[in-house]
């Protein structure tokens, strides 16, 4: 399945059946920044694609860590993932209330445990109510619980253990998808207690970059380039990182749609990276 789905496609597929196709599954997978002072959950009751559900990215989480949303167990994601109805033959779509900020982050969840028919609408929410299309409101019917098995894949995951290691050898690129302030450290953190700056010898690619005027992935052409503009030769391995691992997805996603190889995600980002005190601190 293709990481990027557009918006006619998607109410193509919903015009299928009057129930929807029984194989594809909807969710929003909104997650607003601490500062946003907003509730995605909230928002989705009030409005949401006909027939979708809410992905929580908090539920699948380590709830053991005092860090935001850190990946979960493989056992913790097979049992959140079969309590939604998703089964290993699911087709499932995320989309959030932004456009795309993080969405990415649950195709992404779905690659690490091993399921690629996932993909994410193109444009999310403001691209498909601006086009009319079927909108509700109200808490949806849950859908029968299945059972889903899980096959974890360590290679898409950076640790920070990874990029202590990686500050001497450089052998991969590190990309960071904060905006431009916040990676100098000329713009405060929104979480208190962590430093301001970014990872010694990263890049500084801001997700938004990736993205055209309506919210939609730039052409992969386009991203080629500006991935090129950020360092990445196409040889050299990358991570990608960002506030708290949600919107370092968008480059994640980014380079696949770009046919560049594959980049893990260092999913504890700047959240971890700058609130200890044994890790490097660069700014400019």
């Amino acid at each position: 399945m293709k990481p990027l789905m557009s918006t006619e496609c998607l109410a193509d597929e919903l015009k299928k059946s009057p129930d929807g196709p029984t194989d594809l599954m909807v969710f929003d997978a909104t997650k607003y920044l601490p500062n946003e002072n907003r509730d995605g959950q909230a928002e989705f009751l009030a409005t949401h694609i006909t027939g979708a559900r809410y992905f929580d990215i908090d539920l699948f989480s380590d709830q053991d860590s005092d860090l935001p949303h850190m990946i979960p167990t493989v056992g913790r994601f097979e049992k959140l993932t079969s309590a939604l109805g998703i089964s290993n033959n699911t087709r499932v779509i995320f989309y959030d209330q932004k456009g795309i900020a993080s969405s990415a982050r649950g195709w992404w969840l779905m690659g690490l445990f091993g399921h690629d028919n996932a993909a994410v609408l193109d444009g999310g929410l403001p691209k498909w109510r601006l086009e009319g299309r079927a909108v509700e409101s109200g808490a949806p019917l849950a859908a029968p619980a299945t059972h889903y098995t899980a096959a974890f894949r360590p290679q898409r995951l950076r640790g920070v253990g990874d990029l202590l290691g990686n500050l001497a050898t450089q052998t991969e690129l590190v990309l960071d998808a904060r905006a431009a302030g916040r990676f100098t450290g000329a713009q405060k953190e929104i979480r208190p207690g962590v430093r301001s700056g970014h990872i010694p010898g990263s890049a500084n690619l801001p997700y938004n970059e990736l993205l055209s005027a309506d919210g939609t992935f730039l052409a992969p052409d386009a991203l080629r380039a500006r991935f090129a503009q950020a360092g990445v030769d196409g040889k050299k391995l990358v991570v990608t990182t960002c506030g708290s691992g949600i919107t370092a997805c968008i480059l994640t996603m980014g380079m696949q749609l770009a046919d560049l190889p594959a980049a893990a995600v260092y999913d504890g980002s700047w959240t971890e990276w700058g609130s200890r005190k044994d890790t490097p601190v660069e700014s400019q």
